[in-house]
């Protein structure tokens, strides 16, 4: 019985052999695939039986090195407005020169996948679903404890996600910066702040707010 993949090897071809397709197309043979990794065309197969199968690996690997740098930008604060700004500054830091290659993948993911295609975009949903419910109830203890302005705290964090996703798309189309933009945005949500002189007697601080798990 052949040995199976190692998976930390997988994930790594998977992401070099994603830069080949997006720089080449994904009409690429494999033999001209496998000859630009480095490998030979055997090699390649036994690893991934279908550019579908690649490109599944190279996006989820993508989005869970992603969600891992934008937690460590997030934890740096405590205000929940500011962890969103800081969510939304982190995913562009994240993808900054790279950008083509998140929107490469989720193409490539619709060509490629066929009848797994819902199933993937489920799976890359999840890596943010987490994250999009601790945001929404700190916002709903930020608004009780009065350095949230009232707000619809579940719009709040989606019309932030369809700034951050819109901005990073923008910025591969039009291949120019965007940072009016996104001050812009940071202006718009920095509005529901409030001083926490303001908050109502006996309620807690920003500080004292629960943290994404």
């Amino acid at each position: 019985m052949p040995r199976p993949p190692d998976p930390e090897k997988r994930r790594t071809l998977a992401i070099r052999a994603a830069a080949v397709l997006q720089r080449e197309g994904l009409e690429l043979p494999a033999s001209r695939l496998a000859e630009a990794l480095g490998i030979n065309r055997t090699t390649l197969l036994y690893h991934f039986a279908t550019y579908g199968e690649l490109i599944e690996v190279a996006l989820l690997e993508v989005l869970g090195e992603q969600a891992v740098f934008v937690q460590a930008r997030v934890e740096q604060e405590t205000h929940p407005i500011e962890r969103l700004l800081a969510h939304m500054h982190a995913v562009h830091a994240f993808h900054r020169s790279k950008e083509g290659r998140i929107l490469f993948l989720t193409q490539a993911v619709a060509a490629t996948a066929g009848k797994r295609t819902a199933a993937l975009l489920v799976a890359s949903e999840q890596v943010f679903e987490a994250n999009r419910r601790a945001y929404a109830e700190q916002l709903r203890l930020g608004i009780r404890a009065g350095i949230v302005a009232p707000c619809d705290p579940e719009a709040l964090v989606s019309l932030t996600r369809a700034w951050t996703d819109g901005l990073l798309i923008q910025r591969v189309v039009t291949r120019s910066p965007n940072d009016a933009a996104m001050a812009l945005a940071a202006q718009i949500l920095r509005g529901f702040v409030r001083s926490p002189k303001r908050a109502r007697p006996g309620e807690p601080h920003a500080q004292a707010l629960a943290r994404p798990r």
